[in-house]
């Protein structure tokens, strides 16, 4: 399938087969495929939680407005953005540090303006913080979409759920933001998928201010 026919075909699927599981295997090629999308500095402030057995989706579906897909899709991920993602000290961060002194691409030497520049850019007030890993996470999540479409299954990402309470029913820390829940499995045989949205047209999309 090329990158066309994905988009074009790609749709949030609202009703799951609930016999048809996704493989463990099939699972973490998707993630390890959406591993692949770019982030500022190459920070990756996304981190996911892997809802699968009855018990856990049911817990969220009651903090998700009680939405069936929740529990008829074999798997739910909760999609987490580390607003600390960008901190000195962060192991993640370190580790980027390191991979790029590594590469060659930075020397040991730019350690303090790596740090600058980074708190420059993100740390500076807590809406810049938010924003910089919903941001990154975001094209994390599209990523998710696409790569598990490819891949053959299905997805649907979610808005409605209680951020407070999805939040403490899974004991998430508060550096945690959570943009979305995402739904991932197959659809019945006979699914018929919606016909294709109004989209914007390029004259739509395109501004200029005067």
């Amino acid at each position: 399938m090329n990158f066309d026919d994905l988009m074009a075909n790609r749709r949030s699927v609202n009703f799951f087969d609930p016999e048809k599981e996704v493989s463990e295997e099939l699972l973490r090629k998707t993630i390890r495929t959406a591993a692949m999308t770019p982030s500022g500095f190459n920070l990756q402030p996304w981190s996911l939680m892997i809802l699968r057995t009855p018990g856990d989706k049911e817990r969220l579906k009651k903090v998700a407005w009680n939405q069936p897909k929740v529990t008829e899709a074999p798997v739910v991920l909760i999609v987490l953005a580390d607003q600390e993602g960008w901190k000195e000290g962060h192991p993640f961060v370190e580790k980027v540090f390191n991979e790029m002194v590594k590469s060659g691409a930075m020397v040991e030497d730019q350690r303090q303006w790596f740090a600058d520049a980074r708190g420059s850019l993100y740390g500076e007030s807590a809406e810049k913080q938010q924003a910089f890993a919903c941001k990154n996470t975001g094209f994390f999540a599209m990523s998710l979409m696409l790569a598990a479409k490819s891949f053959g299954l299905e997805t649907h990402p979610m808005d409605g759920f209680d951020l407070a309470g999805v939040r403490k029913e899974f004991n998430i820390p508060d550096n945690f933001w959570i943009p979305l829940l995402l739904a991932v499995g197959h659809v019945k045989d006979d699914f018929e998928p919606a016909l294709p949205k109004w989209r914007k047209r390029v004259e739509d999309i395109v501004v200029t201010f005067d």
